[in-house]
């Protein structure tokens, strides 16, 4: 009976002994700590002094778990922006170093999501499971790590592809005024990169949340979520967070082009950017220059648009294609932002107010839209039947003007104008409805050689559609080679004609039967 008690006790000493090792063993150490207090906050910014440490783009926390970012290094005290719900904040609550900078979320995990630049789920599906963070300042790829734009970025709106091509890895800006339908140009291109293997990330940089709602609705309804991003900023965010959006959906879309990936990323838009770094440089007494932004406007932007590329194959393949919008004001194209952003971009798409008060949709003014690059990505079979459709349309558009006048127009000037109104009509295209390659080169090809010149203006719509559908019968190994770098051989031209010709026959005007003095003569 005397046993048990005996081996308890032995069990006790050996764990007593065991816990002093342990207490010998340990050496305290002190951790210096910098703690800073806050000396006053204004809208989206607060000065903080106590922390002589801190370096530049440093994130620094405060009360209620709040970020901030050191923007502002003065010799007695820091400017933050803040990143968060700032209402809480006091003059005297303290602030602490992180000693680290921006980061945000990357990987497959954040697919099918939408969050905000901070990587928190603003769509109610839980967290997103981290498995790797990037900085969302990084350094653009350098010049020998990028290789040619040489692959079409489809976007299956007939007039860009066509007119204004986009290769992968170009920055193409999207600018126009308000309302003429910028963002729905930027989610088409989103829709028709489903089955492309092509990764895209939606970038809403202050817009209203109904927008984004509308925007992520449509995404899901057509599929496009499965293959899309979204990271969001409304309208009442702090600026601070507006002002990190692009960059951190940049930083994502990063990692996938470094896996080897082909990425589509739309900024929508960077008008609301470069307001939301005006007013946080003009809160933090940076001295303004023209139309009040800071003097560094500029290189906010260029830094952003340099990280859309096309990687070397030896670095993977990769490759990221910037979509910016800009919004203009009374069809002023010659304003700060926006001459500023046609310099960095390798060209733009131009919308039209006026075309689209005339139901032109897309509003694309083919006179002022170009594309720098694009045109060597563009297929070969695209280059042979849309050669001189731009040049056509434009002495179509010069014409029509001169045409209001009500001047006498000869034959050969008619001709040109009822031609141009063909093509007009033949590059209307309704929202979400892409159109795919083959049936786009059935469709300009039949324009080029005026197979649609004897339909009625009224009948067009109708026409068009049903050569689309026509285009299903090309055979499949015509269809494969429209979608490679071949040029289109007499062959095959001859055969989409011939499936053109049937398909437009019911649409051409019945011929009434001929009068006797005709039947002699």
């Amino acid at each position: 009976m005397n046993r048990e008690p005996e081996s308890l006790k032995k069990v006790f000493d050996v764990a007593f002994a065991g816990l002093s090792q342990a207490r010998e063993a340990f050496t305290p150490q002190l951790t210096p700590r910098e703690v800073g207090t806050i000396t006053s906050v204004t809208t989206g910014i607060a000065k903080v002094s106590g922390l002589p440490g801190v370096g530049f783009d440093e994130l620094v926390v405060f009360p209620g778990d709040v970020l901030g970012i050191a923007f502002n290094l003065d010799p007695d005290e820091i400017g933050v922006v803040l990143l968060g719900k700032y209402w809480h904040l006091h003059a005297g609550d303290e602030v602490g170093r992180t000693g680290r900078v921006m980061d945000v979320v990357v990987g497959d995990a954040v697919l099918g999501r939408v969050i905000d630049p901070l990587g928190r789920p603003l769509d109610g599906n839980g967290p997103v499971a981290a498995g790797r963070r990037l900085p969302v300042e990084r350094v653009a790829p350098q010049i020998m790590d990028r290789a040619p734009v040489t692959v079409p970025l489809q976007t299956g709106i007939k007039v860009i592809d066509a007119l204004v091509p986009i290769g992968r890895g170009q920055r193409e800006l999207i600018l126009g005024d308000r309302q003429t339908g910028k963002t729905a140009i930027a989610i088409d291109t989103i829709l028709n990169q489903r089955g492309r293997n092509v990764l895209c990330v939606y970038c809403a940089i202050g817009q209203r949340a109904s927008s984004v709602a509308k925007t992520v609705a449509t995404l899901r309804e057509k599929g496009a979520m499965d293959y899309t991003v979204v990271v969001v900023t409304e309208g009442n965010d702090p600026p601070g967070l507006a002002y990190i959006a692009p960059y951190a959906a940049t930083s994502i879309a990063e990692y996938f082009m470094e896996q080897g990936r082909d990425v589509l990323i739309v900024y929508d838009d960077l008008t609301h950017h470069a307001r939301a770094y005006r007013e946080l440089s003009l809160l933090l007494r940076r001295p303004p220059g023209r139309e009040a932004f800071p003097g560094d406007i500029f290189y906010i932007h260029s830094r952003l648009l340099e990280r859309a590329t096309h990687l070397r194959q030896e670095l993977g393949g990769g490759s990221l294609t910037a979509l910016p919008i800009i919004e203009t004001e009374a069809q002023d194209i010659s304003a700060y932002i926006p001459t500023n952003l046609i310099s960095i971009t390798d060209g733009q798409i131009y919308l039209s107010p006026s075309l689209f008060e005339l139901g032109v949709l897309p509003a694309v003014d083919v006179g002022k839209s170009v594309s720098r690059v694009g045109g060597k990505a563009q297929r070969a079979a695209y280059r042979t039947v849309a050669g001189d459709l731009k040049l056509a349309y434009a002495q179509f558009e010069e014409l029509e003007t001169f045409a209001r006048f009500g001047a006498r127009l000869d034959e050969d000037t008619r001709k040109i104008i009822e031609h141009g109104r063909r093509i007009r009509a033949c590059l209307k295209q309704s929202e979400f409805t892409p159109v795919s390659v083959p049936a786009q080169i059935a469709v300009l090809l039949a324009l080029t050689a005026e197979l649609f010149d004897r339909v009625p203006l009224d009948r067009m719509t109708a026409a068009e559609f049903a050569l689309r559908v026509a285009a299903a019968d090309i055979p499949m190994e015509v269809r494969e080679r429209l979608d490679t770098t071949e040029k289109l051989s007499a062959e095959d031209r001859a055969l989409i004609v011939q499936i053109a010709r049937k398909a437009l026959e019911e649409f051409l005007p019945k011929e009434g039967p001929k009068s006797e003095s005709e039947q002699k003569t």
